[in-house]
């Protein structure tokens, strides 16, 4: 019994080590990379549909651009989405205070929680933004 214990063990710790082999700090970069890529993309893709609906509510309002630009600072900027980016820079100096030197999968899985979380919470503010904007439009 006591052998088939130390055998359990001794494969745990050859299991970790093997695991912690392989979460080399290209492993951590390219986590980095696709979490960035779909920051990117996100962003790609809503920044011109906010803008045109933006201007399709500047124009249905008639607003002038300095109208514009008073009326429709709410829609960009409020406690909800001053929230988004708190939490983001959050996440942000968590990611950056992370030591990818170490190549350790606990970090690794670590860093993977925290860059969905980012991406999920800035796609959880376009999300808010755009029905900021719709709302507005059909009124």
């Amino acid at each position: 019994m006591r052998r088939w214990v130390i055998g359990l063990v001794c494969a745990g710790v050859a299991s970790a080590t093997t695991a912690a082999e392989t979460c080399s700090r290209e492993v951590f970069e390219a986590v980095v990379d696709e979490a960035s890529s779909t920051l990117v993309s996100l962003t790609q893709k809503n920044t011109p549909a906010f803008q045109a609906a933006l201007r399709r509510l500047k124009d249905k309002r008639g607003w002038s651009q300095e109208q514009f630009l008073k009326e429709g600072a709410p829609l960009v900027q409020d406690a909800t989405i001053t929230d988004f980016d708190r939490k983001s820079r959050q996440l942000l100096v968590k990611i950056n205070a992370q030591d990818t030197a170490t190549a350790d999968c606990r970090l690794l899985a670590e860093l993977k929680a925290t860059m969905a979380a980012l991406v999920e919470t800035q796609n959880a503010k376009w999300v808010y933004m755009f029905d900021k904007v719709a709302r507005e439009l059909e009124k």
